[in-house]
């Protein structure tokens, strides 16, 4: 670990000197105050109504019997304003849960406490360029950074989580993950689950060694795969069960794998009632038989226990489905897990006790998630409202582009991930990658729909859940090339699009459109795939907003 953060030092060094001609030409980015190490302090100006302070740390903790765990885990603590704001999880790697209103003025101080530069990303929220935790704000251990802004999202179900360059799948891996709750007064006015029966689960996937250590392998064929762990945990927690009374229940699930994408049903075949996403509730209740859920992304489901006997289980498992999807010249190994699940578990298994290819989890294998177990016998007469929210859907021809989506190729060859054949850096934004700022922007994800794969399309056919920092977006269109059509038909059913989203699932030969505004603040946004490993190995690049 050292040796990785030293040369990601010297790797970031070098970009503390931006071209003079991007100052000149865009000085309020500001870039000389916010560069590695900096740091950044309180401001004279900026009333909090709520003020928090985050410490992160290298702790062990009890997860299994025997020897503790060694984590990097933060700890919360409520400097000014409801102490509701926090809730710390002792017991779990888990960060703290941060409880918010919209309309909130928020100063978040975070301080680094880590062998290691850091920093933390608001997943979902719409702040200021400066405050989104981008990587060239990471501070080194014992700085601070102090992040100041008000709460303009909807009431959602959002999360924060390292975002240091070249590290952020080994730091989130590590327990530097946490959960963002928004509460608003459209939400509370309805008649949903509150308190105990409202129930956030962020759902991971973890491989421990034999002395109950966290065992994460940067192999490079593990980077161009993403990592797969052995063990499914849940809020921190292995063989996680869920106790609930006889009645509805809000659940909210987040995964926050590093790349492991789940679909989700219940065992029993009850339908899965999705109330919302990303980016809050959805006008209306759907109803799927199961659901996709692709790193960053999160669905907020209804679940009614009533009627169900004390001691009845349900479990809520992944599916299995086609990962690879593999058209053109690999069309001919469809089925199942696909080519590259089949890998991972075959040619892959014996490499380190098969922890590498996620052991009898293979990306789209069948396997448990978690069990619920009613626990107790209440008497509740639970109505799902009929309408949620409101959602002023977005148009494509209020989009400043409407003729000419911005398009976006996502490909994996020279042993990179790339987004239009770019790989990431600090000072490498290009003319298709600026924008005006207080627009609304068509943007399309190309993943070999268009033709290209990288590497003739051999065998790197990979899904890419991607993720636009800032504002919500809304999906305008989903395209699949007929080629990869059978494969497709394993997991479509499972998308919900409705809403508002940050992060979506673009699947192998599909191209996912988009709506986007970029309103209110000027700077630098990020666009990334959400599998970690891809993310850290350069699928990634800077919007600039102006």
């Amino acid at each position: 670990m050292p040796s990785m953060i030293n040369i990601q030092r010297r790797r970031l060094l070098k970009f503390t000197g931006l071209t003079a001609a991007m100052a000149a030409a865009y000085p309020f980015l500001s870039y000389a105050e916010g560069m590695i190490g900096m740091g950044n302090q309180a401001s004279s100006d900026f009333d909090p109504d709520v003020e928090i302070e985050l410490k992160q740390e290298v702790v062990d903790i009890p997860i299994f019997r025997g020897p503790e765990t060694r984590v990097w885990k933060v700890f919360g603590k409520v400097l000014r304003g409801p102490k509701t704001a926090i809730v710390n999880h002792a017991e779990s790697y888990i960060a703290p849960t941060i409880q918010l209103q919209k309309g909130q003025k928020v100063r978040i101080i975070l301080k680094n406490n880590l062998p290691a530069q850091s920093i933390l990303h608001w997943h979902g929220l719409h702040v200021p360029s400066k405050m989104d935790g981008n990587p060239m704000y990471a501070i080194n251990q014992g700085q601070t950074f102090v992040y100041e802004f008000k709460v303009l999202n909807r009431a959602g179900f959002y999360w924060y989580h390292a975002h240091t360059h070249g590290v952020t799948a080994k730091q989130v891996y590590s327990g530097l993950a946490g959960l963002f709750i928004v509460s608003d007064e459209e939400e509370q006015a309805l008649d949903l689950p509150k308190g105990e029966y409202d129930v956030a689960l962020a759902i991971q996937d973890r491989t421990f060694d034999d002395q109950n250590q966290l065992y994460y392998n940067n192999h490079m064929m593990q980077r161009m795969q993403g990592f797969l762990g052995n063990q499914i945990v849940v809020n921190g927690q292995p063989d996680y069960v869920l106790p609930v009374a006889s009645r509805a229940y809000r659940l909210r699930l987040l995964n926050g794998s590093n790349s492991r994408i789940y679909k989700l049903a219940w065992d029993d075949g009850t339908p899965m009632t999705v109330i919302g996403v990303d980016g809050g509730l959805l006008e209306r209740s759907e109803r799927h038989a199961y659901i996709m859920l692709a790193p960053g992304e999160r669905r907020e489901i209804w679940m009614d226990f009533s009627g169900k006997a004390v001691g009845t289980e349900l479990t809520l498992r992944s599916l299995s489905f086609d990962s690879s999807m593999s058209g053109g010249m690999m069309g001919g190994m469809h089925g199942g897990m696909g080519m590259m699940g089949r890998m991972r578990g075959g040619m892959m298994g014996g490499m380190h006790g098969g922890m590498m290819s996620g052991g009898d989890l293979p990306l789209g294998g069948d396997y448990a998630v978690l069990k619920v177990r009613v626990s107790k016998q209440v008497q509740a007469q639970d109505k799902l409202p009929e309408r949620l929210s409101t959602i002023k859907p977005l148009r494509l021809q209020d989009a400043a582009n409407a003729d000419s989506p911005r398009n976006i190729l996502l490909s994996m060859r020279h042993m990179s991930a790339l987004l239009n054949g770019r790989s990431y850096a600090m000072d490498d934004i290009r003319d298709d990658e600026i924008i005006p700022v207080n627009t609304l922007q068509a943007i399309a994800f190309d993943n070999g729909f268009s033709g290209s794969m990288g590497m003739g399309g051999m065998m790197m056919s990979m899904p890419h859940p991607m993720h636009m920092h800032g504002e919500q977006f809304q999906v305008l269109k989903r395209e699949i090339d007929p080629r990869f059509r059978a494969g497709y038909e394993t997991v479509e059913a499972g998308f919900v699009d409705s809403g508002w989203k940050d992060t979506m699932l673009v699947m192998p030969g599909e191209k996912v459109t988009v709506l986007k505004p970029f309103n209110d603040y000027k700077g630098v946004f990020m666009y990334h795939c959400h599998n970690l490993e891809h993310e850290d190995m350069g699928m990634m690049r800077d919007f600039l907003v102006k």
